[in-house]
């Protein structure tokens, strides 16, 4: 999703006059204007046929593992938890920014929660005990979650500091904390009451794609139908005109970096109670996966240009993949290399099938300064 807008004068090589494209035919104005969105729709079909793709061949390479209920039900329970956080990346991503700090704000977050539940509400604990203690852990997980956004917003907007180098700063702060509160070892026995938030089923259908469907369901309106979500994106595409529209980006990239903090504290949340422990070096890899599903699922990483629906698919894909690697007997080195591999390659070709598109959208005589992603 971009901002295209066929009244904008395009950028055109040194000492030639702009090119408008209301010079050019009605018909040729709306051939452009209908590829767009064809290619728009592109990505999502590139996306789905891939995870069909991948669906039928592992459920031919295994088909009384992989297509099979028990293996369905262990990947509902898997995928909400990283498919939370790569959302939070990806609204990140598409102020052209980035936040590599979301699994180590999963974790702190998570141990905090575990700490406040395992010290006020140990075994044994009357259950009109336990429900309050459960809402206040669960309540300082999304306060510390948002916090550790923010602080990640006030370097980036307010310090200046780019986001790559603030938020893996703080990824190492946050860890750190979560480190120097357990000394280690995992924290574990927590009530049975807030395991069923990762483990329970609600209809027959588990909490955490309960929990996830209403979080993509809501992130998805917001981008598309708000004004927050209009605001993220053109700061994403072009940071100057946001400004001159008198948009607060200062504002934006502070409310979008507390969204992604709150974003990984729900998954902290999810994490512990379905898993039952909280670690400070859980999930080593999340942020790679998430990322590369925000890639994959057609985010720039320029900033302006994605879909949540696109990134649901991404997610599925590398779910399915993910357990056909387990069941393959794939170590986790292996699994590790593959998503570093597979990140590359959509970039790749993201960027050469953007090159091309863009050579048949533009007028003749209009020139693209290198770097620059082709219109929505």
């Amino acid at each position: 999703m971009g901002i295209p807008d066929d009244r904008v004068e395009q950028r055109t090589a040194p000492g030639e006059p702009p090119v408008d494209r209301h010079d050019e035919p009605t018909e040729t104005r709306e051939s452009r204007r209908i590829f767009r969105s064809m290619m728009s729709d592109t990505n999502l079909l590139r996306l789905g046929a891939i995870t069909v793709v991948i669906f039928i061949v592992m459920s031919i390479a295994r088909p009384n593992e992989f297509f099979s209920w028990t293996n369905f039900a262990s990947m509902a329970r898997q995928f909400p938890e990283i498919g939370i956080l790569a959302i939070g990346v990806m609204i990140t991503l598409l102020t052209g920014g980035i936040d590599l700090s979301v699994n180590a704000t999963a974790n702190m977050s998570g141990i905090l929660a575990a700490l406040v539940m395992t010290n006020m509400a140990p075994p044994g604990t009357p259950l009109e005990q336990v429900i309050p203690v459960i809402i206040l852990a669960v309540t300082v997980a999304l306060v510390t979650g948002t916090l550790a956004g923010l602080l990640n917003g006030v370097l980036i907007a307010y310090v200046g500091i780019t986001p790559i180098l603030a938020t893996l700063g703080t990824l190492t702060l946050y860890g750190g904390i979560a480190l120097a509160i357990t000394k280690g070892p995992a924290v574990y026995g927590f009530p049975d009451q807030f395991l069923a938030i990762g483990n329970a089923t609600l209809v027959g259908i588990p909490i955490p794609v309960i929990i996830f469907t209403v979080i993509a369901a809501i992130f998805a309106f917001m981008l598309r139908s708000t004004p927050y979500g209009l605001k993220v994106y053109l700061l994403g595409t072009n940071p100057t005109a946001s400004r001159f529209s008198a948009i607060d980006n200062t504002r934006v990239l502070i409310r979008t970096y507390m969204l992604s903090g709150l974003l990984a504290s729900i998954a902290g949340v999810i994490i512990i109670a379905r898993t039952n422990s909280a670690k400070s070096d859980y999930g080593g890899s999340y942020v790679l996966q998430a990322i590369l599903i925000g890639i994959l699922g057609g985010v720039s990483p320029a900033g302006g240009f994605g879909k949540i629906s696109g990134l649901v698919l991404a997610l599925l894909s590398l779910q399915f993949l993910s357990s056909g690697f387990n069941m393959l007997g794939f170590s986790n080195f292996f699994k590790d290399f593959v998503w570093g591999a597979l990140l590359l390659l959509v970039m790749v070709t993201n960027y050469l099938s953007t090159e091309r598109s863009w050579r048949w959208l533009r007028p003749p005589g209009a020139n693209r300064t290198r770097g620059q992603p082709a219109p929505g």
